[in-house]
């Protein structure tokens, strides 16, 4: 069995973001010369996450409407008292989760109709990674 690490970094322009990462996620896909087995998409952070959807402007503007309801910006978080600003940024991760594993099938990501990988910022404007790792034959 063979395996592949690639590293993304990030550094977002806003504090909150989602960004379409297939393509790069295809790329490091096609590096690893890898057919068949399976490829790992995990945030490195635990303000982040990565998940997997259809790309369309709507959805992401609902899921980000959604995550806000959820888990909105709020001063009286407890973990506030440590003098960190970001409690609602770790609860959103955790509502997305940190990754994702996607089958490889014939040298490609085998997904369904629409899906795409995305990468959700939720503590961003500093340096961020994911890992992409890929395992098979």
């Amino acid at each position: 069995m063979k395996s592949y690490t690639e590293y993304l970094t990030f550094n977002t322009k806003n504090k909150r973001e989602i960004i379409n990462i297939t393509d790069k996620v295809n790329e490091a896909l096609r590096k690893s010369g890898i057919k068949e087995g399976f490829c790992l998409v995990s945030a490195m952070h635990v303000t982040a996450g990565v998940f997997v959807n259809d790309d369309e402007d709507g959805l992401i503007e609902d899921l980000t409407e959604w995550l806000e309801k959820l888990a909105p910006f709020n001063p009286n978080y407890k973990h506030h008292r440590t003098g960190e600003t970001n409690a609602d940024a770790h609860l959103k991760s955790l509502l997305i989760h940190h990754e994702v594993i996607i089958p490889v099938t014939d040298g490609r990501l085998d997904f369904g109709p629409w899906q795409q990988v995305f990468y959700a910022e939720f503590d961003g404007q500093r340096r961020k990674r994911v890992v992409i790792k890929i395992i098979g034959e």
